[in-house]
C-alpha cells in the first residue's frame, strides 16, 4: 500500500524530517519526507499496512520537539522499485 501524508503543526525547524526518515528505517518503509512552503510536512510512504499503521502512529506522537496538531493522509498507487526513504528539498 502507499499513502501520501501531510502533517500540520510545528513540525519545521525541530529536525522533523530527520525523525521521519528514521521511523521508515524502524518499520521497513519506503518513500519520501520535505518540508511544505505552508510549514508542514509531506511525503509518500510505501509498505504494508501493519508497517505503514505504526509509521504513521510513530509520526503522530514520537518526536519529543514536534507538536502534531493534525495528519492527512490519501492512499495511492503501489510504486515498482521504491525501496528506500529519502529526504526531498522543500517544495
Amino acid at each position: 500500500m502507499r499513502l501520501s501524508f501531510r502533517v500540520l503543526g510545528r513540525v519545521q525547524g525541530v529536525g522533523y524530517r530527520w525523525f521521519v526518515k528514521e521511523a521508515a528505517a524502524r518499520h521497513s518503509v519506503a518513500g519520501w519526507v520535505r518540508n511544505a512552503l505552508d510549514g508542514s510536512v509531506e511525503g509518500e510512504a510505501q509498505g504494508p499496512v501493519p508497517a505503514l499503521d505504526g509509521f504513521l502512529k510513530e509520526l503522530k506522537t514520537g518526536h519529543p520537539w514536534a507538536a502534531v496538531e493534525n495528519t492527512e493522509t490519501q492512499e495511492m498507487l503501489d510504486q515498482d522499485g521504491s525501496e528506500d526513504f529519502y529526504i526531498k528539498p522543500t517544495a
